[in-house]
């Protein structure tokens, strides 16, 4: 059954500019004013103040009952929710001041809050010449909250789809083994929601309305840029699965997301997929397990796996060639910008590059309607990948060292080597060290996978 999302609604219906008279340079004040869920409807509110504006983020679940023993829980993942969705606010001016007119978090919620506004808004403090070290502290109160005990989860799986080949080859490993395992989107994107119908029938869809004012603010001056859309994501799919009694969140963010995009000039990292980082599934999980519901997890069945690992086996499920796209305009709030591949941006290129070794020419051009590859004007914007200097694109691609080894495989078959950029991006690789394409496509690294789990991901 899939649940169609709410519509957008004005938050100044009389018409009134209501920043009018804001300046970015004059903020001083964000508090966290409250929030709700309204089981009865699966209305969620959190609402926010940035100096004399409110503003109001809404999700929409599924009208449910929530049981005794999960209440407890419900309230510890709403206060989450409401402090990892204040980001897309808070951003607006970064001002110095945060109060919270509710629940208060304790120190090391304070800290864990902290840390993640730091690493998951650098790539929007690099853009905006801004210091991320500078960003204010969260206050925080005296002692810890309760211990999280057990609710009493069923085991069963939500799995996140976005709409790309990750999220299809984890539901394709899930279905391997038997998990009990049901699609879910947040926000509406038409393409993913025809890709969840044709997984299940059980599809889930959680309607995302931003406040309108958000834009409002933007063409007012408000800082604006990327933020860690994952991690807003995760905390709305750990209230849904404990109102709708699963026990596990399994999302498809592969060891690649690890890889530093560059360094800043201090020698910071900045990662754009810094949400979908081991570093980030670790926090989270530790905060869960402390805080909401020790028996619910929320982890990544690809952790172990490299894209280049990723696009081998998908390369397979030849089912899904004619539907999946990874290309974010696809995904923006307002509507898809494309028809399912623009062929001009990072994501297009790295999957283009990453299927490359493991299909033939015309597979791909079926898939992207054009074979990227051949065309001379697009050198550049595949070298971009490669990260010869040091940094990489800001987009959710694979690591430098894939798209190097990807360039260098598809060098020596016959079916690839006199494409246009394989032609003038090889020879750039001269002198590299490069590990081979099957020691890439191997699974290891550090993960929070469950034993049983290990041998099929």
């Amino acid at each position: 059954m899939v649940k169609e999302p709410f519509g957008e609604r004005s938050s100044d219906p009389d018409g009134t500019e209501p920043t009018e008279g804001w300046r970015r340079e004059d903020s001083r004040l964000f508090v966290f004013l409250d929030r709700s869920f309204d089981p009865a409807t699966g209305q969620v509110s959190l609402r926010y103040q940035l100096d004399s504006l409110v503003l109001e983020e809404c999700f929409e679940l599924p009208p449910v009952v929530v049981s005794a023993q999960t209440r407890f829980a419900v309230e510890a993942a709403l206060d989450l929710l409401h402090w990892v969705a204040g980001i897309s606010y808070w951003k607006a001016a970064c001002p110095t001041q945060i109060e919270f007119a509710g629940t208060v978090p304790s120190k090391a919620q304070a800290d864990w809050l902290s840390r993640l506004y730091r690493h998951g808004l650098a790539e929007f403090a690099f853009r905006n010449q801004l210091d991320p070290d500078r960003f204010a502290d969260f206050p925080n109160r005296t002692g810890e909250p309760p211990a999280a005990g057990a609710v009493g989860l069923r085991r069963r799986s939500l799995v996140p789809m976005g709409g790309g080949k990750d999220s299809l080859v984890a539901w394709s490993r899930l279905q391997a083994l038997a998990d009990d395992a049901r699609p879910v989107q947040v926000g509406s994107a038409a393409l993913i929601m025809r890709l969840g119908q044709r997984l299940s029938d059980q599809h889930l869809v959680i309607g995302r309305r931003l406040d309108p004012m958000l834009g409002r603010l933007n063409a007012a001056g408000a800082w604006n840029g990327h933020v860690p859309v994952t991690a807003i994501n995760a905390a709305v799919l750990v209230l849904a699965a404990l109102v709708l009694d699963f026990d596990r969140v399994v999302f498809a963010n592969e060891r690649s997301a690890d890889e530093a995009t560059l360094f800043d000039q201090q020698g910071r990292a900045v990662n754009h997929q810094f949400s979908k980082s081991l570093v980030f599934e670790r926090m989270l999980d530790d905060w869960v397990s402390r805080w909401i519901a020790s028996d619910l997890k929320v982890l990544s069945l690809l952790r172990r796996d490299s894209e280049l690992g990723i696009c081998r086996e998908f390369a397979g499920l030849v089912q899904w060639h004619g539907l999946f796209s990874s290309c974010n305009r696809n995904f923006h709030l307002e509507g898809s910008r494309t028809g399912r591949w623009c062929g001009r941006c990072p994501k297009c290129h790295f999957v283009f590059l990453g299927l490359a070794p493991f299909m033939a020419p015309a597979g791909l051009e079926a898939i992207f309607g054009r074979d990227l590859l051949a065309e001379a004007d697009l050198v550049d914007d595949f070298a971009a990948l490669l990260a010869l200097d040091g940094r990489k694109p800001f987009e959710c691609v694979g690591e430098a060292v894939e798209a190097r080894v990807a360039l260098a495989a598809l060098s020596r078959q016959a079916a690839w080597a006199d494409h246009s950029v394989v032609q003038q991006l090889a020879p750039r690789l001269a002198g590299l060290d490069l590990p081979s394409l099957d020691a890439l496509c191997q699974r290891a690294g550090d993960h929070l996978l469950p034993p049983e789990w290990l041998d099929a991901a």
